[in-house]
């Protein structure tokens, strides 16, 4: 089990916590108060809450279409990045949450086909495989091997192209595979607990609630998915680093000179 810091009390951000605190194979431990990971930044009173956390820079994850309607609120003097990681994706199951309202037994047989997680397992292989996946992770590892000050990335839950991002840095960092699911099985109870009210309305117009969880969780399955696709094209993390996103041959040790104590 992972000893990462708890998620920061920062209300009105879901899902925000320390990417740090866990130990390395080669004893050492990941540095905390450096690289933080969320859900989107949408709320004046959580950009005040985060000026205590010294940012320089967001790196937003997000689609055009999510950033349209909730745009990131950050501190003055912060930075945003945007970087599209399912741009080259056809489709993202949140445009599709609308038609959680208006169309309740329609959702609720797509949901119990199995369609939810065919989708999640074939999205965490884009995150490794697309090409705007392989650039947007490019630009953010690169940037991040770089910044002296503090970090942050988030998507829309954090859960994600976020969960993903952690746990690809973390394996790089040489956390072990065990804690590095702990830390991103970590998601699932922060991100649920934020949608609650879309359950509550989704059984309020005669929706099943329980069939909500695998759109709103993370699994060890999805994480897996992502995993597979890195051992079957690149080899290992190192190899998706350096020839899926073409990074420096420096980069690696940049990160670990930077994240690493």
């Amino acid at each position: 089990m992972t000893d990462t810091p708890p998620a920061l009390p920062l209300q009105g951000i879901v899902n925000l916590r320390d990417v740090g605190g866990q130990p390395t194979r080669h004893d050492r431990r990941v540095r905390t108060g450096l690289l933080f990971r969320s859900g989107q930044l949408d709320q004046d009173h959580g950009a005040s809450a985060l000026s205590g956390l010294g940012l320089s820079v967001v790196f937003d994850l997000r689609g055009t279409d999510e950033v349209a309607v909730a745009p990131d609120v950050v501190p003055s003097g912060v930075e945003v990045v945007h970087l599209d990681v399912l741009a080259g994706s056809r489709e993202r199951i949140a445009t599709h949450l609308a038609d959680l309202l208006t169309q309740p037994a329609l959702v609720e047989e797509s949901l119990r086909s199995g369609a939810v997680e065919e989708h999640y397992r074939a999205s965490y292989r884009n995150m490794v495989l697309l090409d705007s996946a392989r650039a947007a992770y490019s630009e953010l590892f690169g940037r991040l091997a770089g910044l002296e000050r503090p970090a942050l990335f988030h998507c829309t839950a954090g859960k994600d192209r976020t969960g993903w991002a952690a746990a690809a840095l973390l394996s790089l960092l040489g956390v072990d595979d065990d804690t590095v699911t702990q830390d991103y099985l970590r998601s699932s109870q922060p991100v649920l607990d934020s949608f609650r009210p879309v359950f509550e309305r989704f059984a309020e117009v005669g929706g099943d609630p329980d069939v909500l969880v695998p759109v709103f969780a993370v699994t060890e399955e999805y994480l897996q998915a992502a995993r597979d696709a890195v051992a079957e094209h690149f080899g290992d993390v190192e190899g998706w680093f350096r020839d899926g996103l073409g990074l420096p041959a420096d980069v690696p040790d940049l990160l670990r000179a930077r994240l690493l104590v």
